[in-house]
């Protein structure tokens, strides 16, 4: 009986103590207690990454919520980062050209260039309102074409026509090493031009190459810079494209020099000057993507351009010997892209 009495006095002082303690929010429907969010590891001088006071005073069982992450979707994280992080060819050949981007480049995009020269572009105005007209040519006329020709001409009768017409190249080229005093790159110019048009099938293939003799390509303008015409403004020429106004007094001296324009009759020359520009254009292809990604496509253009014109100079001043490989891939002398002079269907003013 006495016990039946003392119930409700513990029942009373079980009801206080319970009103004495702050409620206790519901746990977490997880049998794992989650971590409260915690500031970022701070490192310190020593190079240790310190934990904040709230992480130390967790519960033991307490686990990050990162943590409670698959494995598998962390890594896929991972792998996605480090595709996006990857610099594709583009970036890659315009960061030999610019220099690795930065954040501090530049809202625009424009690569960071700390010291870089400018480029001697006074007529700049001028230079893009021809390089628009030249695109616009490009990409309604000639881009079509090329497209059209690297799908229907297999590749090895494509570097058929690209032999040819480098082989036609050849007594340019041996004639301005003459005239830069080089006489035994010209005779090396020589013996690949005779090799190439007799074994070569009158220069279709490249025997040459085969036999070791290295293959250089010299120009009137190269010529004029050699002799001591160093730094010229940049000067785009209707169709003609990225040039120099020392380049452009070269053409003078290059196109007299020029096999095809030496063909009398007119159809077969504009057929051989057409199928030269296509070809000379097909070449071009790969570098499309590398234009149209780029910020700024006029300035791509002229300062590779220039970057390429100034090496070939400086080269020329001393051994040939020397490579070319601190250059970009696309601009070294095995891919000489420039329109030639002898390729545009213009009147014959000059024999």
């Amino acid at each position: 009986m006495t016990q039946f009495r003392s119930l409700p006095l513990l029942a009373s002082l079980l009801l206080g103590a319970c009103a004495s303690q702050a409620p206790k929010s519901p746990p977490p429907s997880g049998s794992t207690a989650i971590a409260p969010a915690t500031e970022a590891p701070v490192r310190d001088d020593a190079g240790v990454t310190a934990q904040p006071a709230a992480a130390g005073m967790a519960a033991p069982d307490a686990v990050p919520a990162s943590a409670a992450a698959p494995a598998d979707a962390q890594a896929a994280a991972g792998t996605s980062t480090a595709a996006a992080g990857a610099p594709t060819d583009a970036e890659s050949d315009f960061d030999a050209l610019y220099g690795p981007t930065t954040p501090q480049a530049g809202a625009n995009g424009a690569p960071a260039q700390p010291g870089a020269a400018p480029a001697y572009d006074p007529w700049e105005r001028y230079n893009r309102g021809m390089h628009r007209f030249n695109m616009a040519v490009d990409r309604g006329v000639a881009r079509p074409l090329a497209t059209a020709y690297t799908k229907v001409v297999p590749s090895p009768a494509r570097l058929g026509v690209t032999n040819f017409f480098d082989n036609l190249g050849t007594p340019l080229t041996m004639v301005n090493q003459l005239l830069q005093g080089h006489p035994v790159h010209a005779m090396q110019s020589m013996g690949r031009f005779v090799m190439n048009s007799t074994l070569g099938v009158a220069g279709l293939f490249d025997p040459a190459s085969a036999a070791g003799i290295p293959r250089r390509s010299e120009d009137f303008g190269q010529t004029l810079g050699a002799w001591g015409w160093r730094n010229s403004r940049y000067f785009e020429l209707p169709l003609f494209g990225p040039r120099t106004v020392r380049d452009t007094f070269g053409l003078a001296g290059d196109i007299p020099l020029s096999w095809i324009r030496q063909v009398d009759d007119g159809g077969t020359r504009f057929a051989l000057q057409g199928l030269q520009l296509v070809d000379t254009r097909a070449q071009l292809m790969s570098l499309d993507s590398l234009r149209d990604q780029a910020p700024d496509e006029y300035a791509l253009t002229r300062d590779a351009w220039m970057q390429r014109r100034n090496y070939q100079i400086t080269r020329d001043l001393r051994s040939h010997r020397e490579k070319n490989n601190e250059l970009p891939e696309y601009l070294r002398d095995d891919k000489d892209n420039t329109v030639p002079g002898n390729a545009m269907p213009i009147p014959n003013w000059v024999r």
